[in-house]
């Protein structure tokens, strides 16, 4: 039986890593806001009348990189916590759970700057999103094998 406390250290590992992972996805948001401020451009019109010259466009390629990136977290963070927590319970290796957890929150932060904030030409985004992928795909897989040979 594993213990589920605060005190086990991949408890913590999850709990530091879901945290930052749980930051990095908020702070989009404000960086979504800050460039349409920046760049004088709103999604409503109200907003737009806030501020002179401000007008209402959809299609902005810079703001839209950014909601873009935040959709794409949206997407794909979610699920690392549900597989990561569930993942936890397997008791797998400290060391290697916490290697699989950094891995993937530093892939995604990458993911986010070669995405939203300094675009870079693939394969850059695309080994950034993959990692990650690959990690929810494992410890899922690993969670799966676990549990049913339980049953």
């Amino acid at each position: 039986m594993v213990a589920l406390t605060l005190d086990n250290p991949l408890v913590q590992s999850y709990i530091v890593y879901t945290a930052i992972l749980a930051l990095k996805l908020l702070a989009l948001s404000p960086m979504t806001g800050m460039t349409r401020v920046a760049r004088g451009v709103f999604a409503n019109p109200e907003d737009a009348k806030s501020m002179k010259g401000g007008k209402v466009k959809y299609d902005d390629p810079v703001i839209e990189r950014i909601r873009r990136a935040h959709l794409n977290d949206l997407e794909n963070i979610p699920a690392f916590w549900v597989l990561a927590a569930l993942y936890v319970t397997t008791n797998p290796a400290v060391a290697w759970a916490t290697l699989l957890f950094r891995v993937f929150t530093v892939c995604r932060i990458i993911h986010t700057i070669v995405y939203a904030v300094v675009p870079l030409p693939q394969p850059a985004r695309g080994i950034a999103f993959g990692i990650p992928l690959l990690i929810n795909f494992y410890m899922g897989a690993q969670v799966v094998l676990y549990y049913i040979t339980a049953l």
